[in-house]
């Protein structure tokens, strides 16, 4: 956000994160960035609101944060070769304008065929234990892949800026 050059706060929505029995994958993320700036929105009506929620999908599934090394290296090295993709949802409200949108995202992050030795090298480099899929994009991890496709190449780290910037104009907001 700060890229913006624009003033802002971050706050904690007050939402239970868990999924809905059954609940799609992109129900799921559009659900939370909704929820999120609706629990933000209700106590600051004149704010434009932004809330947002990624989900990292392998064959279909959802994927967590490994949380330790051995869940990391078990993931990265299934993804080796494969696709894993990320989707993420951005949803900006403000009450007093009556303004809502929102955007989903999808990135596609190509991994390279990974040996267990270069794994090993970038899990010691880069502890991305706390990160679904076992990698930051932002930093070391890009190494890993073999390309990213995405309508906007921020989508990756949590936020498409590109279409933020779009909603937040719409919303009434001038950015530079």
């Amino acid at each position: 956000m700060s890229r913006f050059g624009i003033p802002f706060e971050c706050f904690s929505p007050d939402i239970d994160e868990s999924a809905v029995v059954s609940e799609a994958p992109i129900d799921l993320v559009t659900r939370l960035a909704t929820e999120k700036a609706q629990s933000v929105s209700k106590s600051n009506r004149r704010a434009v609101v932004i809330g947002s929620d990624q989900v990292a999908l392998f064959k279909g599934r959802i994927i967590g944060k490994p949380g330790n090394h051995e869940a990391a290296t078990q993931q990265l090295s299934s993804f080796s070769g494969q696709v894993v993709e990320f989707l993420t949802a951005v949803s900006v409200q403000c009450l007093d304008r009556d303004f809502t949108e929102l955007h989903i995202d999808t990135t596609r992050v190509h991994f390279r065929v990974l040996e267990a030795a270069e794994i090993e090298r970038y899990l010691q480099a880069e502890q991305a234990y706390d990160c679904a899929g076992a990698f930051k994009a932002e930093s070391l991890g890009i190494v890993l892949f073999e390309r990213i496709s995405s309508e906007d190449p921020t989508a990756l780290i949590g936020l498409p800026l590109i279409h933020t910037a779009a909603m937040l104009r719409r919303a009434g907001l001038q950015l530079p």
